[in-house]
């Protein structure tokens, strides 16, 4: 499709590009010093435009735009609304968050709202060039993000190591895709696989590519071992940034990964039920992410246990769940994408809800460690009901949309006979068990450091039950979201 025909799929990212400008001519001309803050609300304003627009795209055709640099299809449009719902929340998070009180600049606004364009690309993307750029414009607004409280704590040291980290394993991801365009000549996602289903003794080199591309991928998504930053960035980070890392950019993880290997190394077999082989490419691809996807679960765990500092804590159990999404990703089957899209739905509203207490708690006591939430039961008892209903549904237990969620990967891994992945798994649930069930009693049963009933603003209490309903309900009622999942687990073919 010709580039002017596209831009009618195009309106929620020329919404938020608008935004954007909106957003730091509302900064230099000064609203914030009337005690208005404009960039916040126009930030608000164009996502919320931006979602409200993006549902009428579910009902065109997939195409690929823009002479096929990117694809609409239900997989792009399922994240686009991922990342747009998980930015509204943020930006509400962070207009009333008293880490980024005295920051609330119009760049700031701007910096997430471009990081979401790029995020909405990368998952678009059918183009290796079209992929590292939006992956760039997603990566260094990020990493800016992470240190934008350079005066508050550690966040210097986050956002230094978030730039080292990142450039380290972007560039050996770059180094994977050259070697790519060089076996094949292509930079194009379908001809790449055309080409790559007809050659003859690239096993190596596909492998080789394979692994380097990982690198990018496993850090986005906090895999083992490119996971060492994910702590330490959570930690120095402002919770609202840290919130949006730990769901948007592990999203775009998954949608990178996904969109690139299911659209250049395995082909569409089974009539779409499941993914195959290309022909002379004799790749256990299966074997090689299941075992990837249980040393992620287990080292996340298992890292989680010591844990006082609540954001560290809830870096390594990202971990973790990152190494539970893998799960769906190995068995290369129509049913463990819908079962990666419905986990990732559940895991937006459950561990935002999480990082909206942790605001809640930092705004009251400016800190976030195990201490802080001593007792909340007493002092805020919506709040630590709110917390329980997150934990409970990220450790995966009924009734709650975690535990359907998690159910769906469990099925869909036991369809493929990888009982023993199954298996680790389901032991590794049982140990986060521990780590979280220690939140849960210092919150009911530990008594308060401070005696004064805890200020929670009314609308992190609005923003909390927008979030913990959603999570009971489709604990409940989940048909709904998984026939919506079962729609967005589809790429152009």
């Amino acid at each position: 499709m010709g580039n002017v025909e596209s831009l009618a799929y195009f309106i929620p990212e020329l919404i938020l590009s608008v935004a954007v400008l909106l957003a730091i001519l509302a900064d230099v001309f000064g609203s914030e010093r009337e005690g208005l803050d404009a960039p916040g609300v126009i930030a608000l304003v164009g996502t919320g435009l931006a979602f409200y627009f993006h549902f009428g795209l579910y009902n065109l055709a997939p195409s690929p735009l823009f002479m096929g640099m990117i694809a609409h299809d239900m997989f792009s449009a399922f994240f686009r609304g991922f990342f747009l719902l998980s930015t509204l929340v943020v930006i509400v998070m962070t207009i009333y968050s008293h880490e980024v009180l005295y920051l609330k600049k119009g760049e700031f606004y701007a910096i997430l709202l471009s990081v979401c364009i790029g995020m909405c690309l990368v998952a678009a993307a059918q183009d290796l060039v079209m992929m590292y750029l939006a992956l760039e414009l997603m990566s260094i607004g990020s990493y800016i993000l992470s240190g934008f409280s350079s005066k508050v704590g550690k966040s210097d040291e986050a956002a230094v190591k978030f730039v080292l980290y990142g450039g380290v394993s972007t560039g050996i991801m770059l180094f994977g895709l050259t070697l790519l365009y060089g076996l094949t000549g292509s930079t194009s996602f379908s001809a790449i696989r055309g080409i790559l289903a007809g050659a003859q003794g690239v096993e190596p080199a596909v492998y080789t590519i394979f692994v380097l591309v990982m690198v990018g991928a496993g850090y986005k998504i906090a895999a083992v071992p490119f996971h060492f930053w994910a702590p330490d960035v959570y930690e120095g980070a402002p919770a609202p940034v840290t919130a949006y890392l730990s769901v948007a950019s592990k999203g775009t993880g998954f949608a990178l990964l996904i969109r690139f290997f299911f659209s250049t190394m395995i082909a569409p077999g089974d009539g779409g039920a499941s993914w195959i082989e290309l022909p002379n490419l004799h790749i256990d691809w299966t074997f090689h992410i299941a075992l990837l996807s249980a040393i992620t679960m287990t080292a996340g765990n298992l890292g989680a246990i010591p844990q006082n500092n609540l954001k560290r804590l809830l870096a390594f159990s990202g971990i973790a769940h990152a190494g539970y999404l893998l799960m769906g990703v190995c068995v290369l089957s129509a049913q463990g994408m819908e079962s990666v899209v419905f986990y990732l739905v559940a895991y937006l509203f459950t561990n935002l809800a999480a990082f909206s207490v942790i605001v809640i708690i930092v705004n009251a006591q400016g800190d976030e460690r195990m201490a802080d939430v001593r007792g909340l039961w007493a002092r805020a008892p919506y709040t630590a009901i709110a917390m329980t209903i997150a934990l409970i549904s990220l450790i995966g237990l009924p009734p709650t949309a975690g535990f359907v969620g998690k159910w769906y990967l469990f099925i869909a891994v036991l369809n493929k006979n990888l009982y023993w992945l199954a298996l680790i798994a389901v032991l590794n649930s049982v140990v986060s068990l521990y780590y979280y069930a220690r939140i849960i009693r210092a919150m009911f049963m530990d008594s308060p450091s401070i005696a004064q009933p805890m200020r929670v603003h009314p609308v992190y209490a609005g923003l909390l039950a927008a979030l913990t309903i959603p999570v009971v309900y489709f604990g409940l009622f989940w048909d709904p979201l998984v026939r919506y999942a079962k729609m967005c687990a589809s790429l152009i073919k």
